[in-house]
This record gives C-alpha cells, sequence and structure tokens, in this order.
C-alpha cells in the first residue's frame, strides 16, 4: 500500500539518476574540464623541470609572500569574523541589517574595485593613509597592504560559515554554566568555543584558501615588487604574459594543490572534531 502510494505521489524534482548525471556534468564542465587543462600543461613538465621552476628565488619569494599574508589574513578574520558573528547573531540595535549587508558585499564587489579603495584608503594622500605616515607607518604598497586586501576579500567566508553555528547555541547552557559557577573564561572556552570550533575551523579554512588565490584586489594595494610585494598569482600572469606556460603552470599548480590539501584536511579535521563534540555531548 505504502509502495503503491509512494509511486503515485507527484516529484518535484528529478529522480536521483537525472540528478546524479547533471550534477556530475556540471562539475565536469565547470571544475573538472578547466583543471585539466591545467594538469595537461603540467604533465608537459618533468620532474627536474618543476623542481627548477619553483626552487627559483622569485618564485620561492612570491610563494612566501603570498602564504605568510594569507595567514595574517586568515588570523585577522578568525578573530573579527568571530566577533562579528557574533554581534551580529545575538544583539538587535540600529543598522545591524546594513550591517549584516556589509559582509556579504566583498561577495558582490569587484576584486579590482576593491584594489582601487584601498589604494585610496592607504595611500600617503589617503584618508587613513596621510594619518599614519607622520607616524612612519606606510600600507599601500607593502606586505602589510596585500594582508589587508586579502582580509577584505575573505572576511565573508569566516562570517558565513560561524554564524549558523552561533544561532544553534542554547543560551539555557550559558546560564547553566554561570549558575554553576562557570566563570568568563571557562563559559567562553568550554560552553561557547567547544561546539563552535568545527565551523570555526571552516571559516578560517576557506578564508585562507581564498586568499591564497586573491588577485584583484591584491595587485592594486601591493606594488608588486619582485622578491618584497609580488604574490603568486601575478608572477602566473607575468610567466603568461612571457609565454613560459611551464613556469605559470608550475606555480599555479603548486597554488592549486596547497589548496586541494587544504580543503581536504579542513573536511577531513572538521568532520573528526563533530564526531568528538557528538560522543563528549
Amino acid at each position: 500500500m505504502t509502495a503503491a502510494l509512494t509511486r503515485r505521489s507527484p516529484r518535484t524534482l528529478p529522480g536521483f539518476s537525472l540528478s546524479l548525471g547533471i550534477t556530475v556534468l556540471f562539475l565536469c564542465l565547470i571544475v573538472l574540464l578547466p583543471l585539466s587543462g591545467l594538469l595537461w600543461q603540467l604533465a608537459q613538465l618533468g620532474p627536474g623541470d618543476y623542481l627548477r621552476i619553483m626552487s627559483s628565488d622569485r618564485v620561492l619569494a612570491a610563494l612566501r609572500i603570498t602564504i605568510t599574508a594569507a595567514l595574517a589574513a586568515t588570523v585577522l578574520n578568525g578573530v573579527f569574523g568571530l566577533i562579528l558573528a557574533w554581534v551580529l547573531t545575538r544583539y538587535r540595535f540600529p543598522g545591524r541589517g546594513i550591517m549584516d549587508a556589509l559582509v556579504d558585499l566583498p561577495f558582490a564587489l569587484p576584486t579590482a574595485v576593491a584594489g582601487i579603495a584601498l589604494v585610496a584608503l592607504y595611500d600617503r594622500s589617503g584618508w587613513v593613509g596621510q594619518l599614519l605616515d607622520p607616524l612612519g607607518i606606510q600600507i599601500a604598497y607593502t606586505w602589510w597592504g596585500i594582508v589587508i586586501a586579502m582580509a577584505f576579500t575573505s572576511i565573508p567566508f569566516a562570517v558565513r560559515a560561524i554564524q549558523p553555528a552561533i544561532e544553534e547555541l542554547d543560551p539555557a547552557e550559558e546560564a547553566a554554566a554561570l549558575t554553576l559557577g562557570a566563570t568568563g573564561p571557562q563559559m567562553f572556552f568550554r560552553v561557547l568555543l567547544r561546539p563552535l570550533m568545527p565551523s570555526i575551523l571552516t571559516g578560517i579554512g576557506l578564508s585562507f584558501v581564498r586568499s591564497l588565490g586573491e588577485f584583484g584586489a591584491v595587485i592594486f594595494i601591493a606594488g608588486n615588487l619582485p622578491y618584497e610585494t609580488e604574490i603568486a598569482s601575478l608572477l602566473i600572469l607575468i610567466r603568461l604574459d612571457e609565454f613560459d606556460y611551464p613556469a605559470a603552470a608550475a606555480v599555479a599548480g603548486t597554488l592549486l594543490a596547497l589548496s586541494l590539501v587544504l580543503l581536504v584536511a579542513i573536511n577531513v579535521m572538521q568532520n573528526r572534531l563533530q564526531s568528538y563534540l557528538r560522543v563528549g555531548a
């Protein structure tokens, strides 16, 4: 009887086979096909050529600058993204809707526009730059400018990953902890931060990976000096302009592999943390 009812019930969505086929086709066309082109370029390189390209001083400097700046931007986004998500979730105040919309602005804003805006702000003649310049602090065309540009473009990944987890927190548990005599730090680390860790890990991981590949916003404020403020994405473009496709593919493939390894590691760690929290609950 149940089977007959199931057969007669209309289906809003297509069946599993059709849905799976459409999904696989879409992923192949949008994701795997472009990546296969990069892998084909990488396949033209032998191990010796790859090591020679990647061990050059300019490539190592670009990777060092990119990775350290992405790490610094991720730390900023982890701390301030958590605070921002907490404020947006727990409090109601005038302008909250505008603040919430501003979090998503880097998603919609063209990265080149973001770069120009940051230069106008942090250049020596900009609003902030002219205040910092007498103090001997320069943001534009330095490593710190790269950090700020990366943090600007990747902050939504941290906030939007953490925000739903904060919404699921039960305020009764916080009240119970205070009733039982927990101190502020104890309640923060054991009651609040512990269940948020999987989402925080996801948010900062996505923020870091996004920062690694940032290009448009960074090149305007970085100055793009080789060995000093040249990021890996810009070096890839320079190699392409020089028709040095193997070198461009080697650097791009390394960034791709690093991002893929990080995403897989984050996924594994997130699953293990969730399992640990379920067992400990």
